[in-house]
């Protein structure tokens, strides 16, 4: 299993201009991958000939509507379609999932990490859903997962995740106390992408600036 992730609001805790911090992820098996990518191309061949918008152009929510660059062009109403279309088109398709966790920064002491936190979860629940074999769609006989994610605090992120997979405590669901679970499901280090280069990360950014809609519109 693929996991594609991308961020939106602000992962700072002190004078932040963002509430929330938001991470999505689309996880797609390996045996519907190509299948997707031919659904995002022919979904863009259409944006191209409705709304003039490249193929090479990235689909980034937030910079769609506020800083739009030479997609000025396109009128702002149209940029709005466009990122309500492609949620649409994800929605429609039905052999890829998507995790996403949302850090409340709000309250949080001093000290407090939304960045790791977010990731920590993130990360945690994709392994879960792994090892429980609780992904919907085709499977292979022992299936892994791998990451991928836009341009981020590589250097952090590549800790935690080094980390969980030598020393993870997890919390009892009942009662006080840990379990120490350790990765064994996901393979490799995170794998930076950027993001203008992948359909699969503008995806997630679309995924995830609609979640952090749901919490502030």
């Amino acid at each position: 299993y693929l996991m594609y992730v991308d961020e939106s609001g602000d992962a700072g805790l002190q004078n932040s201009p963002t509430r929330y911090f938001v991470l999505s992820g689309l996880v797609i098996h390996e045996l519907r991958w190509h299948e997707t990518l031919e659904n995002f191309i022919n979904f863009r061949l259409r944006m191209r000939s409705t709304f003039g918008l490249l193929l090479k152009e990235e689909i980034h929510a937030g910079s769609m509507l506020t800083r739009p660059g030479d997609l000025v062009r396109i009128r702002r109403n149209d940029r709005l379609t466009i990122i309500r279309a492609l949620l649409d088109e994800l929605a429609q398709m039905t052999f890829i999932n998507f995790i996403t966790v949302c850090v409340d920064k709000q309250g949080k002491p001093p000290g407090y990490n939304p960045f790791e936190k977010a990731w920590q979860a993130l990360i945690q629940r994709f392994e879960n859903t792994l090892n429980h074999r609780n992904f919907p769609g085709p499977a292979n006989a022992d299936d892994r997962g791998i990451i991928f994610c836009d341009e981020t605090d590589a250097v952090t992120l590549r800790r935690l995740y080094r980390r969980m997979r030598t020393f993870n405590p997890v919390p009892n669901r009942v009662g006080l106390g840990y379990r120490q679970l350790p990765l064994v499901r996901i393979v490799e280090d995170p794998s930076i992408r950027q993001s203008h280069l992948s359909y699969f990360i503008q995806a997630a950014d679309v995924a995830a600036f609609a979640a952090y809609q749901w919490y502030m519109p």
